[in-house]
């Protein structure tokens, strides 16, 4: 069959037809983020004469090789490159009467990892069972993203990571009708990092009005105070051997010696503090605190479905983990949560392997997205959920831990199958019904489906979807250690 074309702002695009769905890969959002324009705001791409081919996905954005590979999508063999900025479209095999709500996914990945080509985020589901138009994108990822240049030169800019989002979700304005979706009704979703970027995004005034809806995925408010966030880029600049007055050699250096110096500053800067690159507190992009900037009503008109999981913790500790010396411990939760005196809540928890990654999942996962769920209820419509599913004694899937949701969002539950699951029908069922709760609130602004009723979260009732092999509705889950921690 022929492969669909279609017209962008800029040009030309021809994808691929594939199992039903129409899918363009590696189309750019923005110029090559390179030489002048790097640690800049992104600028819209140049036009071009006849037919662009996007039938292949572009490379990832400059990260550790390790984030290449997956437990549960086997290797991914991508090359990596600064020139970066694109995004991937799947739609429905036939473009609809009617134009198409449209989601768009930002992938996690601590700011320093990811793409939006990993198989997990694979789109074909969407486009068929949730008749909705998908989109993923790439941003720009650890020091080329989230270095706070902005104090030191005029010219440079800080946030550009969370720029090139806003600007992709520009460019979804702005072409995606072509393509059978409305650009009136666009649903930004992410998890972790990318989850943490739509709080950002909610608090951006340049983000304001690109999207209708908002879905955060285990991640809330994150961003460093601008004097923190200082203090890192003038380490990334000595590792460089760059002054203040040499800036301009920033242009002509490689996209390797950049990469380099940024993981020899997290190496010297040590594990105790967390994320060196993510976004920043700042006037010219990021000007409130995303939980501040969300209570003061930045984003009144936009109703939200959060959530958290489990275990989140357990990803990060496995059991054969080092133990954290306690005043380390205590620490690091003050330094990635804001908590004042932390070792009042840390010694609520036993000092294990499993007692740290609770202590992560309660206190810095679960007790930011209840605050942000708390603050939004009084400004717009929120949906809270928690993701318990797990199957017993597997090594990988026994917990519920971060990031075991996405593949039941996405329904590419049968990658399972690469850490030797088969899937039975209670949990292809599981993935159906979650799914089709994220689709049906990037269609109606509701996640309630007439398989899955879901009402409202607010600090009255709290009622959370606990999602499982059979998900119902709690009201007020953990109140117990909500009211510890004085939410």
């Amino acid at each position: 069959m022929t492969n669909p074309v279609v017209s962008t702002k800029y040009g030309r695009i021809e994808g691929r037809l594939e199992n039903g769905v129409r899918i363009w890969r590696g189309i750019p959002y923005a110029e090559p983020p390179i030489g002048k324009l790097r640690f800049r705001p992104p600028v819209p791409p140049a036009a071009w004469e006849g037919i662009l081919d996007a039938r292949q996905f572009s490379p990832m954005c400059p990260q550790p090789v390790e984030s290449s590979s997956s437990m549960m999508t086997g290797a991914v063999t991508k090359t990596m490159s600064e020139d970066c900025l694109y995004l991937n479209v799947w739609a429905p095999g036939h473009q609809a009467g009617e134009p198409l709500p449209v989601m768009v996914w930002i992938h996690g990945g601590a700011f320093v990892t990811g793409s939006g080509s990993l198989p997990t985020y694979d789109g074909h589901s969407f486009a068929t069972r949730g008749n909705v138009i998908l989109v993923t994108i790439n941003y720009r990822l650890g020091p080329f993203g989230f270095v706070h240049l902005s104090p030191f030169h005029e010219a440079l800019s800080s946030n550009v990571g969370l720029l090139d989002q806003i600007a992709a979700l520009t460019w979804v304005k702005d072409n995606i009708a072509a393509f059978g979706g409305d650009p009136d009704r666009v649903t930004v979703f992410g998890e972790s990092a990318g989850s943490m970027s739509i709080a950002a995004l909610l608090a951006m005034p340049a983000a304001k009005g690109l999207f209708h809806q908002a879905i955060m995925q285990s991640g809330a408010s994150q961003a460093l105070p601008s004097g923190q966030a200082q203090q890192i880029a003038d380490g990334l600049l000595q590792e460089l051997g760059v002054t203040a007055d040499g800036l301009d050699q920033l242009e002509a250096m490689t996209a390797q010696q950049i990469f380099e110096a940024g993981e020899r500053l997290k190496k010297r800067i040590g594990p105790g503090v967390n994320m060196i690159f993510q976004p920043v507190v700042e006037p010219d992009t990021l000007p409130l605190e995303p939980l501040q900037a969300v209570q003061a009503g930045s984003a009144a008109s936009v109703p939200l479905l959060i959530g958290t999981n489990l275990e989140e913790g357990a990803l990060f500790f496995r059991p054969n983990s080092p133990l954290i010396k306690e005043e380390h411990l205590v620490h690091a939760v003050e330094a990635m949560t804001g908590i004042q005196d932390a070792g009042a809540f840390t010694k609520q928890y036993p000092y294990t392997i499993d007692g740290h990654a609770q202590i992560m999942t309660d206190l810095y996962f679960w007790r930011s997205a209840v605050q942000f769920a708390a603050a939004h209820s009084g400004q717009a419509p929120v949906w809270m959920y928690r993701f318990d599913w797990t199957l017993p004694e597997h090594p990988v899937l026994g917990k519920a831990m971060h990031a075991l949701e996405i593949p039941f969002v996405f329904n590419t539950v049968r990658l399972f199958r690469n850490i030797g699951v088969e899937v039975d029908r209670d949990t292809q069922s599981l993935a159906e019904r979650m799914q089709d709760a994220w689709a049906a609130f990037a269609r109606t602004g509701s996640p309630d489906t007439p398989s899955l009723p879901w009402p409202q979260y607010d600090r009255s009732d709290r009622s959370t979807m606990i999602f499982n092999s059979r998900s119902e509705v709690a009201r007020d889950p953990d109140s117990d250690k909500r009211m510890m921690l004085g939410l």
